[in-house]
């Protein structure tokens, strides 16, 4: 189906733009009259210019789908028709990206495609255990149970997002923090003082002679220094995108980092565990759930260690057996699993799991920042005093031999 961009008024007289799939010119027309607007310019894109689009067009928010699916569930359960409740959907939804995909959704629908595979379409919006839910919700008959188990899991990614950017956030904005403070007293504050140092008629102690080297080095060499940065950063960049050798080499020291490696693992093994839970629960089988569950790691160490645990259950191996064989999962919860399989509760079992993790993580999290608050403010303050004896220092024994 050919894919228009295009240009119109809605109903408040406000200028709205947007790209939609449209068999042709007049359903374009036809769709945005139905949604309140009224066209005034469209052109039919080529693939290239579809791609582009798509790559610069507004990202949708979590809090966006959200919405949406909260907005399908309540219709649902007043006994909406489905396409009547997509309509709805796609006419209210805030997001312009996501009003003109729910366009697309709803045309697919009608044409007699199911919804989840109709969102299937959309992977960069959808996420692959979205289709997975639904798709277990019409084969079961029970769309509004899957309608709420992914509102579930898009609440918990929201939070876990939130997690992960104030595990990052904060560090980051420390280290920038002393970056600016020590770059600023080496660069401009010491070599104001070091003409000064240099004319005392009296040898200076090592301290001030390692913090004037120390200056020269950063004034002389600064630009060499952020080079190296940058370079660096574009070589792991470029290699893990080119290697997925060089990924793994580096996703494995990475996990292996003090503080951050265990908050990582933590990340990604709570993620699986949330994941598989919210799919087993939905009546997907096991096999299906690992597979689903496995693409919510980033970290090629995890990935493959879960590609181990899918292959030793396909073989026969109960999952609690296949998790304590990866490795990657710690005793307790491999005992809590084997608890759930043996007393036939493991749904039960696994979102207790969940929860662990949950907590786990937010303690990861919260030990870290305060582990490393302390630790760059001792750090700063360390600089900061070895600045000051370095300067004063030889300016007191100046004053000292004065006064003798």
């Amino acid at each position: 189906m050919p894919k228009y961009s295009y240009k119109a008024i809605n109903a408040k007289g406000r200028p709205v733009r947007g790209v939609v799939n449209a068999a042709n010119e007049g359903e374009l027309f036809n769709r945005l009259q139905e949604s309140g607007m009224n066209l005034l310019d469209c052109k039919e894109m080529n693939e290239k210019a579809s791609k582009l689009a798509a790559l610069t067009a507004a990202r949708v928010k979590t809090r966006d789908l959200i919405q949406m699916f909260v907005h399908l569930e309540q219709l649902q359960k007043a006994g909406v028709p489905l396409l009547d409740a997509l309509s709805d959907v796609r006419d209210t939804a805030e997001s312009t990206r996501l009003r003109d995909i729910m366009g697309d959704v709803f045309s697919e629908v009608s044409a007699g495609s199911s919804l989840s595979n109709a969102l299937s379409k959309h992977p960069a919006i959808f996420e692959p255990i979205f289709i997975s839910l639904l798709n277990a919700g019409e084969e079961t008959g029970n769309l509004t149970q899957a309608f709420g188990q992914v509102i579930k899991h898009l609440k918990w990614t929201d939070a876990m997002a939130a997690k992960v950017k104030k595990a990052t956030r904060y560090p980051k904005i420390l280290i920038v923090v002393v970056i600016g403070v020590v770059g600023l007293m080496m660069g401009y504050v010491v070599p104001e003082v070091v003409g000064f140092l240099k004319n005392i008629d009296q040898e200076l102690p090592g301290i001030t002679r390692a913090l004037i080297a120390t200056s020269e080095f950063v004034t002389t060499y600064a630009l060499h220094m952020v080079g190296i940065a940058v370079l660096f950063y574009l070589f792991i960049k470029v290699g893990r995108t080119m290697s997925e050798g060089f990924r793994y080499r580096t996703d494995y020291i990475f996990l292996r980092m003090p503080v951050l490696g265990p908050i990582t693992r933590k990340i990604a093994l709570s993620m699986f565990c949330q994941t598989f839970a919210v799919l087993f629960t939905s009546g997907l089988e096991i096999l299906k759930c690992l597979d689903a569950a496995k693409k919510t790691s980033t970290n090629m160490v995890i990935t493959e260690a879960l590609d181990n645990v899918r292959t030793q259950v396909q073989e026969g191996s109960p999952i609690s057996m296949a998790l304590n064989n990866s490795g990657e999962f710690p005793s307790l919860v491999v005992r809590m699993i084997k608890i759930g399989e043996e007393s036939g509760n493991l749904t039960g079992v696994l979102e207790q799991v969940a929860e662990f993790y949950d907590k786990d993580v937010n303690e990861g999290v919260d030990a870290m920042i305060a582990m490393i608050e302390p630790m760059l403010t001792v750090i700063l303050g360390g600089i900061m005093l070895w600045i000051a004896a370095a300067v004063f220092g030889p300016v007191y024994d100046s004053f000292s031999k004065m006064g003798v």
